[in-house]
């Protein structure tokens, strides 16, 4: 016979916690479950099978910890999920590949140095992404949902020896919801397959209140979660004078003093709230004075003819040699100049090429080096004519050094004397080769 045990609760107890563990015998209180408890592996090992025997599907092992073989001996057949994981997974790339073609490729088909519109290596990372992210949250929640997750409270919890389930003692659960379940034939197979304390678990015979604090705690998560949402409304459809809130201080907030922006800190340290300060008058800062007008400014005076000629002896010391500006000047003029003046100095560079077949009426056209009006020009006039810019050409003072300057200046001299060379400038044995 098959003793039922229905054990009193705590008076200690809680009211909200006695009455979950209540049951009344004569109520229609529906019963969840038959559970029985087994000492050993073997035992329980033995019993697991005798269940699976029987043909029933909707029931349980309990263990405190792995038990080789139990797969088998409970019947636990390969889930479904890791497949569901693959086709999410396969969306997930699949919705990353179609949403950077149809940006890039379809609706801003953007050509940029004739790259093509969708290569498929510069989207992996993004394609990486979200097969992860669609596997990964497609995996959690299919597997909450298939254990029927979360579920806040289960019958099982009023039985008070189940917390020896984590410990010392097995366990099997054959669940009311199976279709084979009839009450007293679970109870007589697991009586007979060695189980003690063969109980049946009640659903709760009411549903208990939840305490007072968490309803009030619920509440105010509620409204402050709402607070966001408000401020996001409120920013998007009333007008302010000042600016938006800043929660990560990113590239338009940097912790720097910026020019013409005042400064609390150095209010506090110079009596004012500038933040450049200027410099102390008749200071100079050390080996910035730059007296020579020749090698700094390439003039010398404010008239239309008022340049040095010549290449001023510290560019040659600069560079250590002729040979060395020269081939530094040739460097420099590629880097900076040949792109619109070309490399033979007529104003065939790419750049002005591209602005010829564009047409587009605001290009200048580059000045060739061999015109009749730069030639005769002093060599401080090209210098400065490199330093302050003409036209289309930006100034180069402060993005190409001094000596560098005058290197460019030495080599657009070069170019000019090869564009007007004559056979006196040739030396002999030269002239005799190319006689040949």
């Amino acid at each position: 016979m098959v003793e039922l045990r229905f054990k009193n609760t705590s008076s200690e107890d809680p009211n909200w916690v006695r009455s979950l563990n209540e049951h009344d015998e004569g109520s229609e209180q529906k019963l969840s479950c038959v559970m029985a408890e087994y000492a050993t592996p073997q035992e329980w090992l033995a019993a697991c099978a005798k269940v699976r025997d029987a043909g029933y599907k909707r029931w349980d092992g309990l263990t405190p910890f792995p038990v080789h073989g139990m797969e088998e001996y409970i019947g636990i057949k390969p889930t479904i999920l890791p497949w569901i994981t693959l086709v999410a997974g396969m969306t997930g790339m699949t919705v990353a590949v179609a949403l950077q073609y149809f940006t890039n490729a379809v609706l801003y088909p953007y050509l940029i140095s004739g790259k093509p519109l969708f290569s498929l290596p510069a989207n992996v990372p993004v394609m990486f992404e979200l097969t992860v992210l669609f596997a990964a949250f497609t995996t959690v929640f299919t597997m909450l949902a298939m254990n029927g997750l979360p579920q806040w409270f289960h019958p099982l919890f009023r039985r008070n020896n189940f917390e020896r389930m984590t410990d010392d003692r097995f366990g099997i659960v054959v669940e009311a919801s199976d279709p084979k379940f009839n009450r007293q034939q679970v109870e007589l197979l697991l009586a007979n397959a060695g189980g003690a304390n063969v109980e049946a678990i009640f659903e709760p015979a009411k549903r208990a209140p939840l305490p007072v604090v968490i309803h009030g705690v619920g509440l105010c998560v509620t409204v402050l979660a709402l607070i966001p949402a408000g401020l996001a409304i409120k920013s998007r459809y009333v007008k302010s004078d000042k600016p938006r809130i800043h929660i990560i201080q990113d590239m338009d907030m940097q912790p720097k003093f910026k020019a013409q922006a005042p400064s609390p800190i150095l209010g506090q340290l110079f009596g004012d709230m500038r933040a450049s300060m200027p410099q102390v008058e008749g200071t100079v800062g050390r080996g910035q004075l730059r007296e020579d007008d020749h090698y700094y400014r390439g003039r010398f005076g404010e008239g239309e003819e008022d340049y040095f000629d010549g290449i001023p002896p510290q560019a040659l010391e600069h560079f250590g040699s002729a040979t060395a500006l020269l081939e530094r000047g040739r460097e420099r003029y590629g880097i900076s100049c040949a792109p619109c003046h070309g490399l033979t100095g007529v104003g065939d560079g790419l750049v002005a090429q591209r602005a010829d077949m564009l047409q587009q009426g605001t290009w200048v056209p580059p000045t060739s080096l061999h015109a009749d009006t730069v030639v005769p020009q002093a060599d401080g006039r090209i210098f400065e004519t490199i330093s302050l810019g003409r036209n289309n050409m930006k100034p180069y003072g402060a993005s190409v050094k001094v000596a560098d300057r005058w290197a460019i200046v030495a080599y657009v001299r070069a170019l000019q004397q090869s564009q007007a060379a004559t056979s006196d400038m040739v030396p002999p044995a030269e002239l005799e080769a190319l006689k040949d």
